[in-house]
C-alpha cells in the first residue's frame, strides 16, 4: 500500500488521516482489474486486509457458481465448508474454505481463487532474498507483516524452502545455455571457504555485459579439475573459435588448463596487481613501498616497448637487493603485458589488465556468504555461492571502455587466424564448398 506522511502542526493536522487513507484506497481500486490474476496479486499485496479480501473473493466465486444462498435448482449447489489455508505473500494463513458441488455429476467443483492462493507470492523469491540478505530463520517469524494467525514460517520450514529454492538456482546456473553469448574475455578466480575453494568464471560479452559462467568446487586449482570444468562450459555452448582473452591471477594450474583446452584460440593476461604484490612480498617494508610504485609506473606506460623497458630496468635494480624478487618479476612477465601488445585503449586496458573485475564480484558476494556462521557441506557452499551470484548478476555494470571491445574482437580473431593458418575469408569459402 502506498505510504503517506501526515504532516502535523501543533493543534491541527494539515490533512486528516482519514482523507489520506481514502486517497490511498482509491488509488488501489483503480488498479483492481476484473482479471483474476491481477485481483490475486492485489489481494496478496494488501496484507492488512488480506484475510477479509480472501474471504470475499472465495464467497464471490461461490456466488457466481451456485447463485444466492437458498437458491433451488441448477447443476451446482453450496456444500458447506472446510478448513484450509492460503498464502499471503510468503506466509501461510488458515482460512475457512466454502465448497461447491455439481449435484448432477456428484463431484466437487474446485474454486479457482483458492487454487491460485495455494502458492507463495512470487514463487518464494521474497523469502529467498530476505534470508540471502541475512535475516535469520529464527527471526523470520518476528519480521512477519501478518497477524499472529500466520503459520508455516518456522525455522525448519523456512530452511527447507531456502534449500529447495537455492538448489534450483544452482541447477539453473550450472545448466543454462551459453550459446547465445559472444564472449571476448573471461575472468577466472577462486573464492575460499575455509579449506574449500569455489572456482568462478565471469564472462564479458562483446557488449561489455558480465555473465557468470558457472561455479565449481575444487580444493586446489589443479589443471585436471579446471580442464574438466572448461569441457562442461563448452558442452553448454561456450564459443571460443574467434578467440578469447583470459584474465587470471597467475595460477599455473589454470594457465595449463587454458592451454590444453583452448590452445591457439586463447590469449592470457596475467593480473598486474598480483604480479606486483608477489614481487614486493620478498622485500622488506622499507623497499616495498618504493618498488610497488616503480612497478606501477612501469605498467602505466601505454606501449609495449616502453612498459617492457621500464620493467627490465626495475629487474636490474632488484637484482642486487633481492634476487628472489627479481626472479619473481621475470616469471610470466610477457603475459602481464598482453594488453600492451594488443594496443588497446587506456579505458579497456584498465578493465582487463587485472582480476579486479571478479575480485569486486567476490567482495559483493561476501555480503551474502560471510553471514553464514558454519558451512555444513559442499552442497551448502555451492548453493549459497550460486544464489548470491545470480542475485548480483542483473546489477553488474558493463566494464569500462566497453565500446572498444569490438577492436579487441578484431585483434583476437586476427591472432587466431595467424596461429591456425585459417583466415576468416578462407573459412567462409570452405563453408560455401561444403554447403
Amino acid at each position: 500500500m502506498p505510504s503517506f506522511t501526515v504532516a502535523k502542526t501543533r493543534g491541527k493536522a494539515k490533512l486528516k488521516i482519514s482523507e489520506k487513507r481514502t486517497a490511498a484506497m482509491e488509488r488501489l481500486v483503480d488498479t483492481y482489474s476484473e482479471d483474476v490474476d491481477v485481483r490475486m496479486l492485489v489481494i496478496q499485496e494488501l496484507i492488512p486486509l488480506g484475510l477479509k479480501a480472501v474471504a470475499e473473493e472465495l464467497q464471490g466465486e461461490v456466488k457466481r457458481l451456485a447463485g444466492e444462498k437458498h437458491r433451488r435448482g441448477g447443476d451446482t449447489a453450496r456444500w458447506g465448508s472446510q478448513n484450509g489455508s492460503v498464502y499471503l505473500r510468503d506466509q501461510k494463513v488458515p482460512v475457512r474454505v466454502p465448497r461447491v458441488r455439481n449435484v448432477r455429476m456428484n463431484e466437487e467443483v474446485p474454486l479457482k481463487t483458492y487454487r491460485r492462493l495455494q502458492a507463495p507470492f512470487d514463487d518464494d523469491t521474497g523469502m529467498l532474498r530476505r534470508l540471502l540478505h541475512g535475516l535469520s530463520t529464527h527471526k523470520y517469524h518476528e519480521s512477519s507483516s501478518l497477524a499472529a494467525e500466520a503459520f508455516g514460517i518456522s525455522a525448519s520450514s523456512l530452511s527447507k524452502r531456502f534449500t529447495r529454492c537455492s538448489a534450483e538456482t544452482l541447477k539453473q546456473l550450472q545448466e543454462r545455455s551459453l550459446s547465445g553469448y559472444d564472449f571476448v574475455a573471461v575472468f577466472l578466480d577462486a573464492k575460499r571457504y575455509a579449506k574449500d575453494g569455489i572456482m568462478v568464471g565471469l564472462g564479458v560479452t562483446i557488449e561489455g555485459k558480465k555473465v557468470v559462467l558457472g561455479v565449481e568446487q575444487m580444493s586446489a586449482e589443479r589443471s585436471e579439475a579446471v580442464t574438466q570444468w572448461f569441457d562442461r562450459l563448452i558442452t553448454r555452448g561456450f564459443r571460443f573459435e574467434q578467440g578469447v582473452l583470459f584474465i587470471i591471477d597467475g595460477s599455473k594450474g589454470i594457465r595449463k588448463a587454458i592451454a590444453q583446452t583452448f590452445g591457439p584460440y586463447a590469449l592470457v593476461q596475467r593480473c598486474r596487481w598480483h604480479k606486483r604484490e608477489n614481487v614486493v612480498s620478498y622485500l622488506n617494508e622499507a623497499d616495498q613501498a618504493v618498488f610497488r610504485r616503480r612497478l606501477q609506473d612501469a605498467y602505466a606506460h601505454t606501449t609495449h616497448k616502453e612498459a617492457f623497458a621500464a620493467l627490465t630496468q626495475v629487474h636490474r635494480e632488484l637484482e642486487p637487493i633481492n634476487r628472489s624478487a627479481a626472479g619473481s618479476l621475470l616469471e610470466g612477465l610477457e603475459e602481464t603485458l598482453t594488453i600492451h601488445e594488443l594496443g588497446l585503449s587506456v579505458e579497456l586496458a584498465r578493465s582487463l589488465s587485472t582480476t579486479n573485475g571478479i575480485e569486486s564480484l567476490f567482495s559483493q558476494l561476501g555480503a551474502y556468504t560471510d553471514k553464514v556462521d558454519r558451512w555444513h557441506n559442499s552442497d551448502q557452499i555451492l548453493r549459497w555461492t550460486a544464489t548470491g551470484l545470480m542475485d548480483l548478476e542483473p546489477r553488474m555494470h558493463r566494464i569500462s571502455g566497453y565500446p572498444f571491445l569490438k577492436v579487441l574482437r578484431y585483434k583476437l580473431s586476427t591472432l587466431v587466424a595467424t596461429r591456425t593458418g585459417k583466415h576468416p575469408a578462407a573459412e567462409e569459402r570452405e563453408l560455401v564448398k561444403v554447403n
